[in-house]
């Protein structure tokens, strides 16, 4: 009896020792603060733009290792951000648009924050981390919070946007396009920063640095900025500190000779962002030749001014970091989420396979790391973040990633870990997909336009950074180069493996293998009763909705008090998802506005569910 005491009293032991050695090894592990920064191209102080006040990331530059050639996955929001947080590219995460949740596509996906709560970290995260719609609850210990109470335009710009709305509904044009249509691209506003949107943001990430900093537990904070994504529009002193008139405009305002149709699309590489503002819904296409030099001043004065601000917001997290003694034992990483012109090739968006868009500022700083304070040439993704935090931070890599750790660059800035470099983009032209992919080698940016059904090569563009690092030649329309594509198209082919044909994808998600698998929501058709309130309450839930009737349906969210407030409108098999919580209510509408029926989130083992709208 005494030794089966014994026994339980040394088997007690063991587990309590394996217990503290566990908490030990967490509480030593660094703490990391990921910051991110929407549409923030290498403009910036550290990267040698002299006409930029960026003075708090050329400080964090200044301790850190900078990486001089990063590229993201693809150039826009949602592919690029599902590809950093996940560590894998968008042919394996199957998030190609920004119409596409990650979680409707990829549910078992296991996010950077995730994994590092699965060894001890507490994981939070602020403002724009994942795109905007979709925060990814299941990512953070405490549910995504946007600020509340932060405007973005003044009172004076909400109201002429309602009288620009009203004017275009009288001169004709189609709902669709006035849906679109925001206030203006550019406004200063008189508010101190902390009530700006961004500037809440910041705040948040402060507030919640200092109730960490008094845990035992080491945290994973991130903090996502949306300037200098449009609209521009930031307090008075960020604006003051430009002269428009000094500020140096692109000199190569046109699309690059011999390139193909498909690599700026019919939107022009996402030009119509830009059309999408009241005071530029009228700006004339790149193709039509470049905006009127008093626009381009404007625009880039906006997007500086932008950036300054954000600059100044990342300053007081450095700060407090600083003044909460953490910065010893904190892992630091800036990124961009892609590239952006400022007039480059006549555009001011995104969304192309080109240099301007796809290389991103990417800051590290590890603690004690032996390259901080230094530059790095090598070429990197941001498929590589992932394993690298893993690697800094004593966390085993999954091996499902396919990225490479930096860890060797940060403590070697002439270091090099791969040979090449690739994002990608899709078109979709005259009703038929094509997927383009770019390899960025040393010296060349090789892009290859594959037709998604019978996988045959219709384009290819070739630009020779020695002779062309502005990308205005295409070369690869020139006889002689005909040996070189062969050869750059079979070591991009050897980096990420060639695709299946047809290649399955598509700018709006439809329903995919494991929707009707999950749980599905109760679908309560339409009847004389009164429509239920919203109650939500309890744990996040992700809800994909899915139509399966032949005509659209709007997708509407009601509120506690009958607030009713309409999210998407999806065609036949599409989807949509959103993070809801249980309780809450889901009204179905038809194209005319008549109910069609309603869902009511129940509460989900697994925090996702699906809603069908059913055929009438």
């Amino acid at each position: 009896m005494m030794t089966i005491k014994v026994h339980r009293v040394l088997l007690s032991l063991i587990v309590f020792m394996a217990c503290a050695a566990v908490t030990n090894a967490a509480s030593q592990r660094p703490n990391v603060l990921f910051i991110a920064v929407d549409d923030l191209r290498l403009e910036l102080g550290c990267y040698g733009v002299k006409e930029i006040k960026t003075p708090n990331i050329d400080r964090l530059a200044s301790t850190a290792v900078t990486f001089d050639r990063a590229y993201c996955q693809q150039a826009v929001c949602n592919p690029s951000r599902v590809s950093i947080m996940t560590g894998l590219r968008p042919d394996q995460t199957k998030v190609w648009s920004l119409a596409t949740e990650m979680r409707s596509v990829s549910p078992d996906l296991v996010t950077i924050p995730q994994h590092f709560r699965q060894h001890g970290y507490y994981a939070l995260g602020f403002g724009k981390i994942f795109h905007n719609p979709w925060p990814d609850n299941v990512s953070w210990d405490e549910p995504h919070q946007w600020p509340k109470n932060a405007p973005l335009w003044s009172k004076d710009a909400q109201e002429n946007h309602l009288k620009f709305l009203s004017q275009m509904r009288a001169d004709g044009k189609p709902e669709p396009r006035v849906k679109r249509i925001r206030a203006v691209a550019t406004e200063i506003v008189d508010i101190p920063d902390k009530e700006h949107f961004d500037g809440a943001i910041g705040e948040q990430a402060i507030v919640a640095m200092n109730r960490l900093a008094t845990n035992q537990q080491p945290f994973f904070l991130a903090a996502g900025f949306i300037r200098p994504h449009l609209p521009f529009v930031v307090p008075r002193k960020y604006w003051d500190l430009y002269d428009r008139s000094k500020i140096p405009l692109a000199t190569n305002n046109f699309l690059p000779h011999g390139a193909p149709a498909l690599a700026f699309g019919e939107f022009q590489g996402g030009f119509y962002e830009l059309r999408d503002y009241m005071d530029y819904s009228e700006a004339r296409w790149p193709r039509e030749g470049p905006l009127s030099e008093a626009q381009q001043r404007e625009l880039k004065h906006g997007y500086y001014a932008s950036v300054s601000f954000i600059d100044a917001q990342i300053g007081r997290l450095l700060d407090e970091l600083d003044r909460l003694k953490m910065t010893e034992n904190t892992i630091v990483i800036l990124w961009g989420d892609h590239g952006w012109k400022l007039g480059e090739h006549g555009g001011w968006c995104k969304q192309t396979n080109y240099e301007i868009d796809t290389r991103v500022p990417l800051i590290i700083r590890a603690p004690k790391a032996r390259g901080n304070g230094k530059r790095a040439n090598a070429l990197v993704e941001f498929v590589d973040v992932y394993p690298t935090l893993c690697e800094l931070a004593g966390l085993p890599v999954p091996k499902v990633l396919q990225g490479t750790s930096l860890a060797p660059i940060l403590s070697k800035p002439s270091a090099k870990v791969k040979d090449a470099a690739i994002s990608q983009f899709p078109r979709n032209e005259k009703g038929q997909n094509y997927m383009g992919y770019a390899l960025r080698t040393d010296r060349y940016r090789y892009i290859e336009w594959l037709n998604a059904k019978s996988g045959e090569i219709t384009a290819q563009e070739l630009y020779d950074h020695k002779a062309d690092p502005e990308e205005n030649e295409n070369i690869a329309v020139q006889n002689k180069q005909a040996a070189l594509l062969k050869k750059l198209s079979a070591q991009l082919w050897k980096t990420i493996g060639r695709p299946t044909f047809p290649f399955n994808f598509s700018d709006t998600p439809s329903v995919s293998a494991n929707q009707k698998t999950r749980p599905l929501l109760q679908w309560h058709a339409a009847n004389s009763q009164k429509l239920p309130l919203g109650k939500p309450a309890g744990e996040p839930q992700t809800v994909t909705f899915l139509n399966e009737r032949t005509e659209s349906a709007e997708i509407v969210w009601i509120g506690p008090d009958g607030t009713q407030k309409t999210y998407k409108t999806i065609g036949q098999n599409q989807t949509f998802s959103i993070g809801t919580r249980p309780g809450a209510v889901w009204l179905i509408r038809d194209a005319k506005g008549e109910a069609l029926g309603h869902f009511i989130v129940e509460p989900q083992s697994g925090n996702t569910a699906s809603a069908v709208i059913p055929k009438p």
